[in-house]
């Protein structure tokens, strides 16, 4: 018998009705954007392109020049070269030898996010002990900018590249109002310079990147390795009824390609490309066309229906909360609005 995720995905991966033919990939183009031509659900290419998911992580086997068909008899999208026949042959993915990838067709508008990979973005409360901290400045600084050197404590367990940060923003469960994690202040980057000979003697670090200026008391987590950046979209596991915390930015609403975080993270089954549906809650209505009911003859009350509006693509993920790219929306996301498992 089928998983209930698995199940999900073959429900909703219908083809629009209008699809076209065929698309000739132009630079620019994603994976999303290709699928959102001929697919009611853009997130569901991985189950029509007729590759396995290997295949699918392949960042290299889909370039611009080329055309995608579609056949309708087998259902599936297929990938052919320009001279191909009405049908186009598909093609086995490859690594081409010139350009090294860099023109291929990625899976989502990796330039929307780019920022919030490498950044330390959420921390947690027991994450921040025993992490190095800034203990003096250059002499006569107060503040620290880039080029100039900052003296660390602490151990750097063989690091040498850290990211600077400030806790910030605490974030709360919307439902439940228990602070879940803190939105950190990325400060910028620091190399070491020379590290201390003895255990009470400071690092000395060049400031390299500077984001923010960077003062005493600042926390220095280890640069965290380049990340992937091609993502297999795909409904999550375990069904995942979340809310929205917070709009990267500090502002109460926001639109597609903008970045949220949620209240659900790794713990509740999420993980990189996890898709959910959006919606806004159905507010409570008095029934003015209905019978006076009860002892002081009030107006009973309906419940109007949660109304779906866009799709969220989530990239990284924290223990307690995620973040998340908006791919899609009809309506603006507003804090507190669902995240849910696709219906």
């Amino acid at each position: 018998m089928a998983a209930p995720a698995a199940q999900a995905a073959a429900s909703t991966c219908a083809f629009l009705p209008n699809a076209p033919d065929q698309h000739t990939v132009v630079k620019g183009d994603t994976l999303w954007d290709i699928s959102g031509k001929f697919l009611v659900h853009p997130w569901c290419w991985p189950q029509v392109w007729d590759m396995n998911r290997e295949e699918i992580r392949n960042p290299h086997w889909i370039y611009p020049g080329q055309i995608v068909y579609f056949d309708r008899v087998a259902g599936r999208l297929r990938l052919g070269q320009p001279t191909g026949g009405a049908n186009g042959g598909r093609l086995s993915p490859q690594v081409r030898v010139a350009g090294t990838g860099k023109d291929a067709v990625t899976s989502i508008p990796s330039s929307a996010i780019e920022a919030f990979l490498t950044q330390p973005l959420i921390i947690e409360e027991d994450e921040l002990k025993g992490t190095p901290h800034i203990v003096a400045a250059q002499e006569g600084h107060v503040n620290l900018g880039k080029g100039e050197k900052a003296y660390v404590a602490g151990d750097l367990k063989d690091g040498t590249s850290f990211q600077a940060f400030r806790p910030g923003t605490a974030l709360k469960d919307p439902v439940t109002k228990q602070v879940i994690g803190y939105e950190a202040a990325y400060l910028g980057t620091l190399k070491l310079q020379r590290a201390g000979k003895t255990p009470d003697e400071a690092h000395s670090f060049i400031v390299v990147d500077s984001k923010q200026e960077m003062g005493v008391g600042d926390r220095l987590l280890p640069v965290p390795p380049t990340p992937i950046m091609n993502y297999v979209p795909h409904p999550p596991e375990q069904p995942v009824d979340a809310r929205i915390v917070s709009i990267y930015g500090g502002v109460d609403n926001a639109g597609q390609n903008q970045v949220v975080t949620i209240n659900r993270g790794s713990k509740d089954g999420i993980d990189i490309g996890t898709v959910l549906q959006l919606a806004h809650f159905g507010q409570t209505v008095v029934d003015k066309g209905a019978e006076k009911t009860g002892w002081f003859g009030g107006k009973p009350t309906v419940k109007l229906p949660d109304e779906q509006y866009g799709t969220l693509f989530m990239f990284r993920i924290f223990k307690n909360i995620s973040y998340g790219l908006i791919m899609q929306v009809t309506d603006t996301v507003n804090v507190g609005d669902y995240a849910r498992s696709p219906e």
